[in-house]
């Protein structure tokens, strides 16, 4: 084969590949997110999960010695939205001094949530529990009623 015809296909290999007709090297790859868990003041102690798409993926355990965690997040490949449910359980002082354990089971639903930074927040006096993204508050929407997957952990 002359020199000249094979950089020619050569040349129109690579023209193929570099606009993403015959293998876009992206597509293999899986994305991720970052979700933050900060313990409140109220808060003695915390143990939470976060499932994505139904599987666990990460646990918080937030203590005095421990006041928030950031963990990151693969997603699975081929999918732009994903579910999330948080569970757990958070255990409060309250303002006369009584200690309580509140159960938290909160769903939504992550759109495009690659790259982004979410902060678990709590509401409804420590029973509501939810992702979002500051910078980008429609990324996460949430589920009213109680998560799917929590079940009240057996010790």
């Amino acid at each position: 084969m002359p020199a000249s015809r094979f950089f020619s296909i050569l040349g129109a290999f690579t023209a193929i590949t570099c606009a993403g007709l015959l293998l876009p090297a992206h597509a293999a790859m899986a994305g991720e997110f970052s979700v933050t868990d900060e313990k409140a003041d109220m808060e003695i102690s915390e143990v939470s999960r976060i499932y994505l798409d139904g599987k666990l993926a990460s646990v918080f355990r937030l203590d005095d010695g421990t006041r928030y965690k950031t963990v990151r997040i693969p997603t699975p490949q081929g999918r732009l939205d994903h579910t999330y449910t948080l569970c757990g359980e958070i255990t409060i002082r309250t303002v006369d001094g009584r200690v309580e354990t509140h159960e938290v089971s909160s769903s939504g639903i992550l759109h495009n949530p690659d790259g982004h930074h979410f902060y678990a927040l709590g509401s409804g006096g420590f029973t509501d529990f939810y992702l979002v993204d500051p910078q980008a508050p429609e990324a996460a929407e949430r589920i009213p009623g109680r998560g799917e997957v929590c079940s009240t952990p057996i010790s």
